[in-house]
């Protein structure tokens, strides 16, 4: 079958198209065909071995799984002998987690997985770029205990985890404050923005506004910044924080009233199931920047790179 194969950690173009082995589902696995997956700042980082300590997890001079993508729509095309949930030709969306592989034409995956039927008024390149951005957006929302009524700014607002993050904080009753620059303004508004900042127009941290919680989605917002715009008794997450901003989020929370989140996110079927139940109802909408086919891979890598997506970046297979 083809796949992309990240044969060592660096630039783009270590990702190559190979022809590996398909693989046979254990006996409480799912065979999915992929149909799309996406690009998303977890595959980047790990194709990078950035931060350096992704080798200490993932194989210290290259990668021991060396196909990588966490996201997918697909169908099922062959079950295990126990699987119960699903039937072969379900359409279904969802993240590999850990496991990683959906670069790939095949992957196989527990049942009990971070699995969900896929929604049927999107197309499956759009189911695919729900799950990344989706589950980490819904993970730090729930944790912050988000309210009706509440201030919610985020910051990054137009990106993968930005767009979720707007359009689920608007369906939990917040009233939503976008950061985002000037070329996506209108795209965020689309969304469901209450209001949107221009960041190159406007520093949001001196405008004297105080916020229930700042949801940072890119890393790049200073945490003194961030912190001072907060609430007395706010929530900070830093949804793509490094190591040192974690053990200072940590102290914040010990010695001040704020809480500051952070780390890894958990994911669960109930939370792709969820996601489907907006997107059904009109209450979520993946937001698609560009497409490309797997074959062009380190083209959709190069893009993705410079930081400037808008949403998701989609990869179709035929």
């Amino acid at each position: 079958m083809k796949a992309i194969v990240n044969i060592q950690y660096g630039p783009p173009e270590v990702l190559q198209l190979k022809t590996v082995e398909k693989p046979v589902p254990g006996d409480n696995e799912i065979l999915i065909r992929i149909l799309a997956t996406a690009v998303n700042s977890g595959d980047l980082r790990l194709r990078r071995a950035d931060p350096w300590a992704v080798r200490l997890f993932f194989g210290f001079t290259k990668p021991k799984n060396p196909v990588l993508g966490g996201v997918f729509s697909g169908e099922i095309e062959a079950l295990g002998k126990n699987v119960t949930r699903f039937k072969t030709g379900d359409h279904v969306f969802g993240s590999t987690g850990m496991r990683f592989g959906a670069y790939a034409a095949y992957k196989c995956l527990p049942e009990d997985g971070t699995i969900s039927i896929k929604p049927g008024n999107i197309t499956h390149e759009e189911a695919a770029t729900i799950p990344f951005g989706g589950t980490t957006a819904l993970h730090f929302l729930k944790k912050a205990n988000i309210r009706d009524g509440q201030k919610v700014l985020i910051y990054g607002a137009s990106g993968a985890v930005g767009t979720a993050a707007v359009q689920l904080a608007k369906y939990f009753g917040a009233v939503v404050t976008g950061v985002c620059s000037t070329s996506n303004v209108e795209m965020v508004k689309s969304i469901g923005a209450d209001k949107v900042i221009d960041y190159t127009k406007e520093d949001f941290t001196a405008n004297g506004e105080t916020y229930d919680v700042i949801f940072e989605t890119v890393n790049k917002l200073s945490f003194s910044n961030s912190s001072k715009s907060l609430k007395n008794e706010g929530t900070l997450i830093l949804g793509a924080s490094g190591l040192s901003q974690m053990l200072r989020g940590v102290w914040v929370s010990m010695t001040t009233k704020k809480r500051v989140l952070s780390g890894p996110i958990s994911q669960k079927a109930d939370d792709v199931i969820f996601l489907k139940g907006l997107v059904e109802k009109g209450n979520f909408k993946p937001v698609i920047d560009r497409s490309y086919p797997l074959e062009k891979m380190v083209e959709a890598h190069r893009y993705a790179d410079q930081g400037h997506k808008k949403g998701n970046v989609a990869i179709t297979l035929t």
